[in-house]
């Protein structure tokens, strides 16, 4: 078993969790900016959505270290979504709720890429290279989950399809949004798409809790 500085544990799976991986989470470095940032915008009652579940870190924080009711994950990748079952499972984890399928328009079916680095999969095929296997996965709509859901706070890290998704999706439920963003797959004309869309919902970028890739957005905040 992995365990985190913060007390967080991770099943020994070298599969999914690689030695550089297990290394950022002994040192309390994996999803580091990402985790603190969520950390800092989440108020008590808060429901957290999160696409791009990853290996469950940032849900079974929330889950442990926070006041939020609860989360819903979304995680395409069949393998991944296992693993957070686990890693919930051993965090005694009872507030979370994952999703096995992808956001979309409407509903149906994608073709998911699965990498020999599973943080890199993603529906879009020329991302990166190493692609091992390709999934089909479910295409649930994204507007219908957001009504049924109504999160107060989005986490999303999708490997460059916020660009495509977010514009599509109906936020005005959300208070805060912790985005990171993939500029060398989406440019420029993709990192404004991503902004316009937060900027529409009447949230604002917040600089205080933004570094680099990891773009915060609050819809309100103390000026001082």
């Amino acid at each position: 078993m992995i365990k985190t500085p913060r007390g967080l544990l991770f099943p020994r799976d070298t599969d999914v969790v690689k030695p550089r991986i297990a290394s950022a989470l002994r040192q309390g470095m994996y999803e580091a900016k990402e985790g603190n940032a969520v950390l800092r915008v989440i108020q008590p009652g808060d429901v957290v959505m999160e696409l791009g579940g990853g290996i469950g870190f940032i849900s079974t924080l929330v889950a442990k270290k926070s006041p939020a009711a609860e989360v819903h994950v979304f995680e395409a990748n069949s393998a991944l979504a296992a693993y957070i079952g686990r890693v919930h499972e051993v965090n005694e984890v009872e507030n979370v709720t994952v999703h096995h399928a992808l956001l979309g328009k409407r509903k149906g079916t994608a073709e998911f890429h699965v990498r020999g680095n599973f943080l890199a999969s993603s529906v879009n095929a020329d991302n990166a290279d190493g692609v091992t296997r390709t999934e089909t996965v479910e295409v649930v709509n994204a507007n219908q989950q957001t009504k049924a859901i109504k999160p107060t706070v989005l986490v999303c890290d999708i490997e460059g399809n916020e660009a495509e998704l977010l514009p599509e999706m109906d936020l005005s439920s959300l208070r805060a949004a912790v985005i990171e963003l993939h500029p060398q797959w989406i440019g420029p004309e993709g990192v404004n798409a991503v902004f316009g869309a937060l900027m529409g919902a009447g949230l604002a970028y917040y600089p205080k809790l933004s570094t680099q890739k990891v773009v915060t957005f609050r819809r309100a905040w103390p000026l001082k």
